[in-house]
């Protein structure tokens, strides 16, 4: 990474979870009751997400820990410290949801002894194999397993088979691409890398077809200000095996989120609303604050010299 770029993803991690800690308490209904409310409970999960993910790579200052630490602290205790996701796959053990969403909780160290006996059980079921999911859903799940340690046994995932079933995986013609397959393709690369941890778990036919046309597909959603998806394909490109990381891409970003930290979703005007402006970018920011721990992460693991520095 160049010496140019770490300035830039700090800001912007360290503004998207200054803005997520800020206005966290938006992300749960006014009665308290995420039972019914899965949209709010996949809220919380992705928030973990981004501040689990800043947490345990290293790259994070005393400030952003302690943001990070209460973000989570504030999540997990919402989800009654595990006790509604376990209800919930309880209840539904085909809807896998609540063990996607109980895994960055686990990285960070939160756990559940009643979940992660049931998360056992289903695991020896088979859950990665037999739920009806689309193809990069099932890679999910199966991280999910791997980063709670149910991925062994009986019915271990098969990684390769559940990644040639994906998009992907066919690397078809660059231009047969849509806004819905760019997402899955992105949490594709997000599940086989496992969050950027293991790049080299990414095949090379894979890394190839994402390198040459990955900044094409940026520029594309870049110039019709798809601001979310285009955060997301920045983080794709910092879980490549040998980065692609644009300093041109990141100054953008950094230019195009706000002062308070938010990161917009696409172009339009902001509500004034707060709840309304928490619901419609909360994602966006979110999904920017991981994509700046990701490209920090790595430059901690390469050579100095791996990604050139564009401004030489």
């Amino acid at each position: 990474m160049s010496t140019s770029l770490a300035p830039l993803a700090h800001t912007v991690r360290s503004r998207a979870l200054s803005w997520l800690h800020t206005h966290r308490e938006l992300s749960v209904p006014d009665a308290g009751d995420l039972a019914p409310d899965l949209d709010a409970v996949k809220t919380l999960a992705e928030m973990a997400l981004a501040a689990g993910l800043a947490l345990t790579e290293g790259t994070a200052g005393s400030r952003e820990r302690r943001l990070a630490r209460e973000l989570l602290d504030f999540c997990w205790l919402r989800l009654g410290q595990g006790a509604l996701l376990y209800e919930r796959l309880l209840h539904h053990p085909m809807t896998t949801d609540a063990v996607e969403c109980y895994a960055p909780f686990a990285q960070a160290g939160y756990r559940h002894a009643g979940l992660e006996d049931l998360t056992s059980h289903l695991a020896v079921a088979g859950i990665a194999h037999i739920v009806e999911y689309v193809p990069c859903r099932r890679l999910a799940v199966a991280n999910a397993l791997r980063i709670t340690g149910h991925d062994s046994g009986t019915r271990v995932p098969d990684w390769e088979r559940l990644v040639q079933a994906t998009w992907l995986a066919a690397t078809p013609q660059p231009w047969h691409i849509d806004w819905e397959t760019a997402y899955a393709l992105t949490h594709t690369v997000f599940h086989i890398t496992d969050w950027g941890r293991r790049p080299e778990a990414l095949p090379r036919p894979l890394t190839a077809y994402l390198t040459r046309w990955l900044p094409v597909w940026t520029d594309i959603w870049t110039e019709t200000r798809h601001w979310d998806l285009v955060a997301e394909l920045l983080a794709v490109g910092a879980c490549l095996p040998e980065p692609h990381i644009d300093l041109d891409d990141w100054q953008r970003m950094e230019r195009t989120q706000h002062p308070d930290g938010l990161f917009p979703v696409d172009g339009r005007p902001l509500e004034e609303d707060p709840a309304t402006r928490f619901r419609d970018h909360y994602h966006s920011t979110t999904v920017s604050a991981i994509a700046a721990t990701i490209a920090l992460s790595r430059d901690l693991t390469l050579p100095s010299a791996a990604v050139p520095d564009p401004s030489a």
